[in-house]
């Protein structure tokens, strides 16, 4: 699993968080930089400058670090479970490591299948309340003038079987919501 991921592609999380990682990294020893030249200079105006430019440089890193720190739990999960779910990807669109946020919870969605009959998600946190999930999801689908068929589950083999009990996408004649729904899910996303 080498090169650049995006979005919705298997390996995502990781490659995101490595990325994000090393980004917090470099404004933390920018933020450090600019206090020891502080420490370093004589001139009351350089020390003011730097000072200034190191408080100015905290916002952009914490910035960085917070969804970080949200998602850190939240991995990858083993290629076995690529290798189980890539067949789906004949029934229609199949986004990978999402982690979608609400005000009120944290959605790692491990595998989410977007058809012309709806959207299916499998979430792997455990005690994550569906209900909600599914109408804040519904309730962003609708706003943007989607038909709110998203169901959300916890159990891989309820969703399975959901996704099984599908015909392929190519069978349902499609507006182009499918690629839309897709890309909302994506814009969604950390």
């Amino acid at each position: 699993m080498s090169g650049k991921r995006v979005k919705g592609q298997y390996g995502y999380r990781n490659y995101h968080k490595k990325a994000q990682a090393i980004k917090v990294a470099i404004g933390a020893a920018l933020i450090l930089a600019q206090l020891g030249a502080r420490a370093l200079t004589d001139q009351e105006a350089a020390k003011n400058i730097l000072t200034v430019m190191a408080i100015l440089s905290v916002l952009p890193t914490a910035n960085l670090a917070a969804p970080l720190l949200a998602s850190w739990k939240y991995w990858t999960p083993p290629q076995a479970f690529y290798d189980r779910y890539r067949p789906l990807e004949q029934k229609g669109t199949v986004l990978y490591d999402l982690i979608l946020t609400s005000k009120e919870q944290v959605m790692p969605m491990d595998a989410v299948l977007v058809h012309p009959k709806g959207v299916i998600a499998l979430c792997s946190r455990s005690g994550l309340d569906t209900k909600k999930a599914e109408q804040f999801l519904n309730g962003m689908f609708s706003a943007h003038k989607l038909d709110p068929h998203v169901r959300v589950f916890t159990d891989e083999k309820t969703f399975r079987r959901r996704a099984d009990a599908l015909q392929p996408a190519d069978q349902y004649e499609d507006d182009g919501s499918t690629a839309y729904a897709a890309g909302l899910l994506k814009n969604l996303s950390m």
